[in-house]
């Protein structure tokens, strides 16, 4: 009887023992586990909070340097913490940031890099004397919204502006060389209903008579009209009206403005 009471209190007891050591296995791997898992998101979380990336942006329309450079600089006033570098040469910007800083400077750029309005802006000059028309002269010009164009057409004059070694035969005479003819520069912003033209004409001559300073100082006569004008397209404006003093001549001025594409 005193055996049978022994071997069950063995058995109790190592049944305890088991039971024990079981549960304190499961805490312990339980403990790990909650160790294991706070330490992983704490690193994911420091490597999300500090993570740059890099990534060249191109410019696919814009081209020139200053529409380039104030993209560069909208885009550092919108996102202060990137790092963005211009390369002109590849008409690109170059930027270290975070992804989600990177996605809002794609967002920015496609909203500003866009293909610019080209016109094809048209001059009539013409000519007429004691109300018959004598000659009608046509200048177009292909002008990008936001830029200009310039044309020119006629002739350099000669004018000495002075002399050094005076009386001796290796006297020499300085020259300098003025334009004459005709000069437009056009520029051209894209509007609602059309298009505002900034419009610079000028045209000169070299008269018959000559300067009182000496016969080689020729004199030159010069017309300027400098004006801004909003056009619809297609549809011709006169720009300006000119008598000339001392004859029957009259000369106008027209534009008309087209988009190309």
């Amino acid at each position: 009887m005193d055996v049978n009471c022994d071997a069950t209190r063995r058995r109790i007891g190592h049944s305890i023992n088991v039971l024990v050591g079981l549960t304190l296995a499961m805490i312990s791997l339980a403990q790990g586990a909650g160790a294991q898992t706070q330490s992983t998101d704490s690193r994911t979380t420091r490597v999300t909070s500090g993570t740059e990336a890099y990534q060249t942006l191109y410019l696919a329309n814009l081209t020139q340097q200053n529409d380039m450079n104030d993209i560069q600089n909208d885009l550092r006033n919108m996102l202060p913490k990137a790092k963005l570098d211009l390369i002109s040469p590849q008409n690109a910007i170059s930027i270290r940031a975070t992804p989600e800083d990177i996605q809002l400077a794609q967002k920015l750029l496609a909203d500003l890099d866009r293909a610019r309005k080209t016109y094809r802006i048209t001059y009539t000059i013409t000519d007429s004397d004691s109300g018959r028309r004598i000659g009608t002269q046509r200048v177009s010009l292909l002008v990008i919204s936001g830029s200009k164009t310039q044309v020119k057409q006629g002739s350099k004059v000669p004018i000495m502006t002075g002399s050094y070694d005076a009386g001796t035969p290796t006297q020499n005479s300085q020259v300098q060389y003025q334009d004459v003819g005709l000069n437009i520069e056009a520029s051209a912003n894209g509007a609602a209903n059309g298009v505002e033209v900034r419009t610079k004409i000028e045209q000169s001559s070299a008269a018959e008579e000559k300067s009182g300073m000496g016969p080689q100082d020729p004199v030159v006569r010069q017309t300027v009209l400098e004006v801004t004008s909003a056009l619809a397209p297609g549809k011709p404006l006169l720009l300006g009206a000119l008598d000339f003093p001392g004859s029957t001549r009259h000369q106008e001025i027209e534009i008309v403005a087209e988009l190309v594409r």
